[in-house]
């Protein structure tokens, strides 16, 4: 590091040079007695002395706007940044401005304002693109930027606007056709056949409409109600389906890998770990498979609650219900940052520490109202759920009261048996139960695995370096374990094998 830069960053390099040539003439004039000396050491010391001082005294006027587009990206994919800035008062001289990004997005970008082909309106328009390869919630800027006096003497540092949330969502995977699945209309529905019969005139008809064949008239339900009446020989229902994510993080913090986090002085906040990120990479391709089969998705978590009602980027945190692109939207907005829920016996300092940074940085952020709903929420559901029994009767009577409407797939960790217990009394609600488990050591669950299929569900372990495809194939088919080398997945048949 040069001797200037270990300076105050008040004066730039020239005026430095300036205000030392001025210390030195006046020791000069001091020595040698020339006031000629005097009077020019005196005027190199007060230029950069005014030049700091006008620059306080001014303050620069900006307007800074930033949007993205896409406005939330996807894991593994680029969103760009349009930044338009724009001085609200005369400006003499270029200014260097720097873009502010968590230290995910690599090096800030610099430019240069005023820009070569500005607006007619004035405004300088940038553009930059970002990527990232972790899902979350990040804060884009502010702009920084230094500002010299018309002689380049002195500097006074800026920040210009704002931030803006950027949300970065898990991208789903394609996921093969499967009998849950495969089994659909043209248009994604399920088609209920039923017979007609003398008995059930009434359900089973209705008025005739233009287009109907007259082989479809029903004459004895035409003669009662005196009006043409056809037969209704098949009904469409909406599929359901019914999805459950274990969140605790004594599900998924046991191994070698799970180190929860980053460092809390940078912008990886988030309680998560390898195991936990594959089951949400799981959660998201298979909402976005269901739901593009025209499916009505319930996701919730293992104490039966609205699966995303603790993530801070949810829209809606107290929605369980789903369907259609704008269903798949907000699933994929609410796992952005969905984190584990920390497990008491385990909590550490540094987790606490992890805590508070991430707290003061959302306090930080400028959002909507509904993003401090959805705060509040998930302020509330923590307390809620630290009594709140995993796989309990809250759960069991939910499903319940869903019997049969649909399969039932779960996401699960590293559960224990007597969870696994509590876990297969839910496999008679559903009109398939398929369950996929995620940990470090497959081999260690086989008793969970084997209780699970006793109860009447497909089951499936796996490791965090598995292909979710994969996984998804083979839950159709005989007890297996899939493990993964750093090569391919393979698939270990037999249920202790």
């Amino acid at each position: 590091m040069s001797l200037v830069e270990r300076l105050p960053r008040v004066l730039t390099a020239r005026g430095w040079g300036l205000a030392a040539a001025g210390v030195l003439s006046l020791l000069f004039a001091q020595f040698l007695g020339r006031r000629d000396l005097l009077y020019l050491g005196i005027l190199l010391v007060l230029l950069p002395l005014a030049s700091v001082l006008v620059l306080h005294l001014v303050k620069p006027r900006f307007t800074v706007h930033r949007t993205f587009a896409p406005q939330s990206m996807e894991t593994g994919f680029t969103t760009t940044v349009t930044l338009s800035v724009a001085s609200d008062g005369p400006l003499g001289g270029s200014v260097v401005m720097r873009e502010q990004l968590p230290q995910r997005f690599g090096d800030a970008p610099e430019f240069h304002f005023p820009a070569r082909h500005p607006t007619p309106s004035g405004v300088s328009l940038y553009e930059y693109r970002l990527r990232s390869a972790a899902r979350g919630v990040y804060d884009v800027g502010p702009v920084t930027a230094g500002f010299t006096d018309p002689f380049g003497l002195g500097i006074s540092r800026h920040t210009l606007g704002g931030t803006d949330r950027l949300v970065v969502t898990p991208s789903p995977l394609d996921l093969p056709h499967s009998p849950l699945t495969g089994v659909r209309g043209t248009d994604g529905n399920a088609v209920t056949r039923r017979n007609a019969n003398p008995s059930d005139d009434d359900v089973m008809t209705r008025e005739y409409r233009h287009g109907d064949p007259m082989r479809r008239v029903h004459w004895a339900a035409t003669a009662r109600h005196n009006e043409l009446m056809v037969r209704q020989e098949e009904s469409v229902t909406t599929p359901e389906a019914t999805l459950i994510l274990d969140q605790r993080q004594a599900s998924y913090g046991s191994g070698f890998l799970s180190a929860f986090g980053g460092d809390p002085d940078t912008d990886s906040s988030m309680l998560s770990s390898p195991t936990f990120e594959w089951a949400v990479v799981a959660a998201v391709s298979i909402s976005a498979h269901l739901l593009e089969r025209s499916y009505a998705l319930r996701f919730v978590d293992e104490t039966g609650a609205p699966a995303l009602q603790r993530s801070v980027s949810a829209p809606w945190p107290g929605d369980e219900e789903f369907s259609g692109p704008a269903g798949l939207h907000g699933i994929a907005q609410g796992l952005a940052a969905l984190e584990l829920l920390p497990d008491p016996a385990k909590r550490s300092t540094s987790s606490q520490k992890r805590r508070s940074v991430a707290d003061r940085s959302v306090s930080a952020r400028s959002v909507s109202a509904r993003s401090v709903s959805a705060r509040s929420v998930a302020a509330r559901s923590v307390a809620d759920r630290s009594s709140a029994v995993p796989f309990g009767d809250p759960m069991l009577d939910k499903l319940a009261g869903l019997k049969n409407r649909g399969p039932l797939i779960a996401l699960l960790g590293a559960i224990t048996e007597d969870e696994a217990r509590d876990v297969g009394q839910a496999a008679e609600y559903g009109s398939q139960s398929l369950a996929i488990l995620v940990s470090e050591r497959p081999r260690d669950l086989h008793s969970v695995m084997d209780i699970l299929r006793s109860a009447g569900w497909h089951v499936v372990a796996v490791t965090p370096n598995a292909s979710v495809a994969t996984a998804w194939a083979h839950l159709d088919t005989p007890p297996a374990t899939v493990t993964s080398s750093t090569a391919k997945t393979t698939l270990r048949s037999g249920a202790s094998s």
